[in-house]
């Protein structure tokens, strides 16, 4: 393994933080787009004040609005959902969307500093809206007086989102082939290989160990990220999402995933799949996995569905130092992402 380069940011001693690390805040942004929940939309405010209030409970929430009129109607829904406003702090900025997961400031840390990895954003290679949605880490950089660090590998701005990748604190990454690899579908860095997103793993996040899954699940609009389908727990334990039914084509990319974990020095958890939902006659990428790990809990989609006591059970034991609270997300996943796809954190 080679050393960071110099100047970059692991260079500098900054790294990405694991997810369960003290946060200050869990960014969010209040949804205005009808068209990601189509014929839909209605439930959605009321589920994200759900994942406000649960988010408040241990830390401040940065929630961006498009102006004031929305401001007000974010104000109106957790209000009446009873949702206390002391640590909610509104940020009147134009988005496309809402996804922060992929859209949002990625933030690092060293010795009690933060920063903000500059990664670009292109509406995940497949839509045209994110004009604006590109603009939120210089946005966050500028209100918080964090140093902006642009991330650029051979010579050209790196295309990151959030959810593609998934770290332990301690050096390590998880990411997905699908995603990051495949040579014509949703192509956020042309001529990138294997080489070139374990260099930019090193040199921006700290994690110079990048361990490689195959496909993502079915129904996942983002082609393979992997926080649909493998997260880690703590820095030596990963939970995997488990299909059981052979007949099910998510059987088949779960199971080799498997096999590319075993053998390492990690630690897996079985997670199970809820059962196939559809809407529309969409199958829809519903996954325990895509849970939020906040300060005061960890956040879960729920499904309506037998197995979702079994996934928050085995989460609630992966997690001990704070409750695993369901949140109902049948109506979210129909935007084809739930909890972690719209949080992001900011660390402490």
């Amino acid at each position: 393994m080679s050393a960071p380069t110099p100047g970059s940011p692991a260079a500098q001693g900054y790294s990405m933080p694991a997810e369960w690390d003290r946060h200050e805040a869990t960014w969010l942004a209040f949804p205005h787009n009808a068209a990601d929940w189509p014929g839909k939309f209605g439930p959605v405010p009321w589920a994200y004040a759900e994942i406000v209030r649960w988010a408040a409970e241990g830390e401040s929430v940065r929630l961006i609005v498009k102006d004031a009129a929305h401001e007000k109607s974010a104000r109106r829904v957790l209000q009446r959902s009873g949702v206390s406003l002391e640590r909610i702090g509104f940020l009147r900025w134009p988005t496309d969307r809402g996804w922060m997961r992929d859209t949002g400031p990625i933030w690092l840390t060293r010795a009690g500093e933060k920063a903000i990895a500059r990664f670009r954003f292109d509406g995940w290679s497949k839509y045209p809206n994110w004009k604006k949605d590109v603009k939120l880490p210089e946005r966050a950089a500028k209100q918080f007086d964090a140093p902006l660090l642009p991330v650029v590998h051979r010579d050209r701005a790196v295309v990151l989102e959030g959810g593609a990748i998934d770290v332990n604190g301690a050096g390590t990454i998880l990411t997905t082939e699908e995603c990051m690899l495949h040579a014509s579908v949703q192509v956020r860095n042309p001529g990138f290989g294997r080489e070139d997103y374990q260099a930019v793993f090193r040199e921006n996040l700290g994690a110079g160990n990048t361990i490689w899954l195959g496909k993502g699940i079915a129904g996942d609009d983002t082609h393979g990220h992997v926080d649909d389908l493998c997260r880690f727990v703590d820095p030596g334990t990963v939970v995997l999402c488990r299909e059981d039914n052979p007949n099910d084509v998510n059987y088949q990319p779960l199971a080799e995933n498997r096999e590319r974990l075993e053998g390492r020095a990690i630690e897996i958890v079985d997670l199970p799949m809820p059962t196939p939902l559809y809407f529309d006659g969409v199958r829809l990428p519903a996954s325990y996995a895509n849970f939020y790990i906040a300060n005061a809990a960890v956040l879960v989609p729920t499904f309506n569905d037998p197995r979702d006591r079994m996934a928050l059970g085995i989460l609630g034991e992966l997690f001990p130092d704070r409750p695993v609270v369901g949140i109902h997300a049948v109506d979210l996943v129909w935007g084809l992402g739930t909890l972690h796809c719209l949080t992001q954190q900011e660390p402490g």
